[in-house]
Formats: structure tokens, sequence, C-alpha cells
């Protein structure tokens, strides 16, 4: 037994490189899969190199250090901070749609958002948006989405009487 396993060194680092895998599939923690790619290098070097136990052993040990200091940290990075996953409606907050029917303080018009047809109404609630005009989903509603016409500064209603702006063929007051 000892002499075929010196023998086939390469086929018990490959072993072991399986049985870490497979245990990373139960942690996904990327240790054990780092860790794996150490013992399938030292299996190469084993299959090449079968009397050096002990290079590989340091080439396994170099590899997955290696892996455990560059590689995994990349991973982790990339699977734990990616952007936030929006689901249901709130995926098509701030997206841009076209209107598809007039829409109205009181309800009944509709936009082609990313091909779907919604239900729509103003943001400002006073406002009548003309089909084809460019809209910005602000916030959903139930089923309706509540839009903006893209490019238009917000306009807030005030109880107070607007001043009317100077005229520019007025000369400068002194």
């Amino acid at each position: 037994m000892m002499d075929w396993l010196r023998d086939n060194m390469w086929a018990a680092w490959l072993t072991i490189a399986a049985v870490l895998g497979l245990a990373e599939l139960a942690s996904l923690d990327f240790t054990l899969l780092m860790l794996a790619a150490g013992a399938l290098t030292a299996a190469g070097v084993a299959a090449f190199l079968p009397g050096l136990l002990w290079l590989q052993i340091v080439i396994g040990l170099i590899t997955a250090g290696a892996m455990l200091g560059a590689i995994r940290p990349l991973l982790v990075r990339k699977m734990h901070h990616g952007g936030e996953l929006k689901t249901g409606s709130a995926h098509v907050i701030g997206r841009t749609g076209t209107v598809v029917k007039e829409i109205h303080p009181d309800g009944g018009g509709s936009i082609r958002l990313s091909g779907e047809l919604w239900t729509a109404r103003p943001y400002d609630e006073v406002s009548t948006i003309a089909p084809g005009t460019r809209v910005e989903v602000m916030s959903i509603d139930g089923a309706t989405a509540v839009v903006y016409p893209v490019g238009d500064p917000l306009h807030h209603q005030f109880n107070t009487p607007e001043t009317p702006a100077p005229k520019p063929t007025d000369p400068p007051q002194a």
C-alpha cells in the first residue's frame, strides 16, 4: 500500500483537492477552495516529480497561501459587496419611460417602461403629461407609477402670489 501511494502521490493530492472542493460547497467561504487549488498544484508537481514529497508540499503551500492572500479577498468582495438587488416594483424607481396615453391628475394615463406597459399618474398631482414625453419614475403606488417629465424642475405649489420678474428693457435702478 505504501509503495503504491509513493508511486501515485498525484492521486492522493488529487483526492485531497476533490474532498476540499466538495467541502467548499458546504461552507461557501472560498477558503477550502483555495486550499484545494494548492492540493491540485501539488498533484501536478507529484505527477512530474513523484519522489520529491517536500517539494510537492512546499509548492502546494505557496499556491494555497497566494490564493488565500490574493484571489480570495477579490472573490469575497465581489460576492458580498455587489450591487443591491431590487425586487418587485422597486427595480423601476429612477428609470425612464415614455408616455403612451396622456397622464392627468385623476389617473388613467400609461407609460411604456422597458417594454412593459404601466399605469401612471403625475408626481406633482396637477400636471398633465402629453404622449411621447420622456418621464422618470419617482415612486410606485400600488401598481401605478408616479412619474415626472425628464428635464423639468420639480414645481412646488405655494400659496403666496408670484412676484413678476423685472423686464429686461428696464434700466438698472441706482
